[in-house]
């Protein structure tokens, strides 16, 4: 048994070793800078399977790069990436490459898709509808007949993959029109004179004045799309598909389907009008240099957040193009708002404030459209769906013209050099000093500590409290009624207060994105910007050097609280639990640390897929959405907790990705507060038995890596009644002082003399000898 354990010991050092090199692998990578993509594919394909009559392909070349297709010396047309040309992606963030072959007609002669990280397109759906579909577009001639804003697809979507054919079908309508008007293919304006090119010019940052809603709205800097039930109807009439017809949208036509607004709210004058100093700050803090945000506001019975980004992460109803480029926003890029500050601002169901994504490009001055997808659900397995564009280009009054592309000033005249250096314009001196003022504010994440005051509070209390359990815990475990019904009061403030109430549920994802802000771009605004997040984090990172991971884990954990809840309550109902043995459970403990270092690993190649693939943390379903989520999510995190009612902490023990990372370093804890006896595990087994985790091995060590420091054992210790040691020893006692009375002398009085029983001191002092 022995040797099997050292085995076990040393399989879960092997595996934290390995983890560790990989964390120290991590800060070594550099990913590579963007390239394009067309040579890795032109290899895989041959001339005539992409380019039906061409029998062969030249070099790629140009930008954007595309390979000539000939058939002998004769040039057909083009083949291309689309990925080379536009920037559009799906659900998993990653690229969706399609090659497509034009014609010098500008005729589309064949597509293939060749390669993708679409989850929905790998589970579920046959690869034959998806080549089904792409082929679809083989035929079509946008250069000749445009495809029209807002249309639907020529080719029917794929059911059970909407955004993802959405996105294959707008990468190849766009990048042919993109590589046609690159090349000259196709018509060519007759005669049309070129229009020169507008000045250059830039977002005006000094320009910060507050407008009202209407000012907003009359300037252009607030745009709308105002839809009723009977346009939306008109509009599906409008596709000829028979099963969205029979499918009216009800109510009243004159009743709105969609009242939609939207701002370029990363524009000072515009930002501050909408969301208030505080929020503006904020915001202006969180972007990176060149980096813009829009503001989104809906009301109708439409939404325009959908469920998309709660199941998958992205808001699939809405997205932003601009020239041959778009990308969508995902819950990362979210932030949503409760109302306006904007005077005579509308209340309004729902507000979004999002971030253009780092890795995509939104010119400011330049025009762009939001294009908003409504569906359809024609049947349990199909929809219809249509676009309706918001466009929107900012007013040339949140604008000036940029210095640096402006012509150097003419030398002065000698009455200009005497006359001084030009008067400032009226109002200037009023609006710097007003954004001097506004930029010696404290930062944003200052304001937002002292808004939270009584939530940091609240947190800093229960800390303290912990920590004087940890410090006290013989005293406290020594009254075994008290201290389950401390344990109970705790836990009970640990899954509805910091959990349901705070949302301050520790997550993997947290060390992914930490340790990735290492690698790039550290910056502790990003971090202080949640008040009980952060301390709840230092508290854990203190807490390891004294009890590993046990703080967090036993403690704090809004999912671990209620799975030991849950499993009080199913005990209590008589639900017999299973008893897991010792070397399956030593290695079902391993699967952890594996899930970490998958996580880990992929968050090295793509941060946002580890995010997608941390979803195997049932934490988001389960504390921050209330189990209000996707069936399949609540259905995860409702089978997990089943689990534990059988076998405790179930989750914790073999699953958690968040456990693992935090035992990684357990084994350098400077101090070990869990006292044992000598006859603990040789011959008594009783801790190891009831240790709710099987965090005590049989020779009577307990594993600081599956600890929860539930105090459980120490309880036991002290147990008059139940620690076997303690037992023997009473009755050991008990025995020698049964001795026969000695005989009293006549007028004698026999006094005896019955020790007590020893105190917790003095049964350490012995234990210790």
């Amino acid at each position: 048994m022995a040797s099997r354990a050292h085995a076990d010991t040393g399989l879960i050092r092997a595996v934290q070793f390995l983890i560790i090199i990989f964390l120290l692998a991590g800060f070594l990578v550099v990913q590579a800078a963007h390239a394009q993509r067309l040579p890795e594919f032109l290899d895989t394909v041959k001339a005539g399977d992409i380019f039906p009559g061409a029998d062969r392909l030249g070099p790629a070349e140009g930008k954007p790069m595309a390979a000539r297709a000939y058939a002998g010396d004769r040039q057909l047309g083009y083949v291309y990436l689309t990925t080379d040309i536009v920037n559009t992606r799906g659900y998993s963030s990653k690229p969706i490459d399609t090659l497509v072959a034009i014609a010098n007609s500008g005729e589309i002669v064949g597509a293939k898709l060749v390669q993708h990280h679409e989850p929905i397109v790998l589970i579920g759906i046959p690869q034959a509808k998806v080549d089904h579909f792409i082929q679809g577009y083989v035929g079509m001639n946008f250069v000749d007949a445009p495809p029209r804003h807002g249309s639907p697809t020529p080719v029917d979507i794929v059911s059970g993959a909407t955004v993802t054919m959405m996105v294959i079908g707008d990468s190849i309508t766009r990048s042919a029109i993109g590589v046609a008007r690159a090349y000259g293919i196709g018509k060519a304006p007759d005669g049309a004179a070129q229009a020169a090119p507008a000045a250059s010019r830039v977002v005006d940052q000094a320009q910060t004045e507050v407008q009202s809603w209407d000012a907003l709205l009359a300037s252009g800097a607030l745009r709308n799309l105002h839809l009723t039930v009977s346009a939306v109807n008109k509009a599906f009439e409008e596709t000829g598909r028979q099963g969205a017809i029979d499918h009216p949208e009800p109510g009243d036509p004159d009743d709105d389907f969609v009242d939609l607004y939207v701002a370029l709210v990363s524009v000072p004058s515009i930002g501050r009008s909408l969301l208030g100093d505080a929020e503006w700050k904020l915001l202006r803090e969180r972007l990176q240099p060149g980096q813009q945000a829009v503001l989104v506001a809906g009301n109708g019975s439409y939404s325009f957040k959908g469920s998309g980004y709660v199941r998958g992460g992205i808001f699939d109803r809405i997205e932003v193009i601009q020239n041959e480029s778009s990308f969508r926003f995902r819950d990362r890029n979210h932030q949503r708002l409760a109302d306006l500050a904007a005077q005579g601002a509308p209340g309004f169901k729902e507000i979004a404030l999002f971030v253009v994504p780092e890795d995509a490009a939104l010119d400011p001055i330049s025009p762009w459209r939001l294009q908003l997808m409504v569906q359809r659900v024609i049947s349990v397995k199909d929809k219809a769906f249509v676009t309706f564009d918001l466009d929107y280009e900012l007013p040339r009054q949140y604008t000036m013209a940029d210095p640096a592309a402006s012509a150097a000033p003419a030398p002065a005249s000698a009455q200009q050099a005497a006359d001084g250096p030009p008067a400032a314009a009226p109002g200037a001196d009023a609006a710097a000093a007003q954004q001097a003022e506004f930029d010696t504010a404290p930062p944003i994440w200052r304001q937002i500590w002292r808004a939270k005051t009584g939530q940091i509070s609240a947190v800093l209390a229960a800390l303290l409290l912990l920590v004087g359990v940890f410090f006290f815990q013989d005293q406290l475990t020594s009254r075994p009624v008290f201290y389950d019904r401390f344990r109970l009061a705790f836990l009970t403030f640990t899954l509805f207060w910091l959990g349901w109430y705070g949302q301050a549920q520790l997550s993997v994802v947290n060390v992914l994105t930490f340790t990735s802000a290492l690698r790039s771009d550290f910056r502790w605004e990003y971090f202080l910007m949640d008040p009980v997040v952060f301390i709840l984090w230092c508290a854990t990172a203190i807490s390891m050097v004294f009890w590993n991971r046990g703080a967090f884990c036993g403690w704090l954990c809004p999912f671990g609280a209620l799975q030991e809840l849950t499993n009080r309550i199913a005990k209590r109902l008589g639900v017999k639990q299973i008893t897991i043995s010792y070397m399956v459970n030593q290695r079902l403990s391993t699967l952890k640390y594996v899930i970490f270092l998958v996580l880990f690993a992929f968050s090295l190649y793509e941060l946002s897929l580890a995010e997608q693939l941390a979803e195997v943390e049932p934490f988001k379903t389960a504390i921050i959405l209330r189990f209000m989520r996707y069936w399949p999510f609540v259905l995860f995190a409702v089978l997990l907790l089943l689990a534990g009612l059988f076998i405790e902490r179930f989750f914790c023990r073999y699953l958690c990705p968040l456990g693992a990372a935090l035992a990684i370093p357990a084994r350098l804890r400077v101090f070990n507060w869990l006292r044992r006896y000598r006859e603990c595990g040789n011959p008594c087994q009783r801790c190891n038995i009831e240790c709710p985790v099987q965090a005590i091995n049989p020779e009577g060590d307990i594993n600081p890596n599956e600890c929860i420091q539930c105090l459980h054992c120490q309880m036991l210790y002290h147990h008059e009644q139940k620690c076997p040691h303690l037992i023997q020893k009473n009755a050991r006692r008990q025995k020698q002082h049964k001795a026969p009375p000695p005989s009293a002398m006549p007028g004698e009085t026999i006094v005896r003399f019955i020790p007590a029983a020893p105190t917790v001191k003095e049964r350490q002092i012995e234990t210790e000898s």
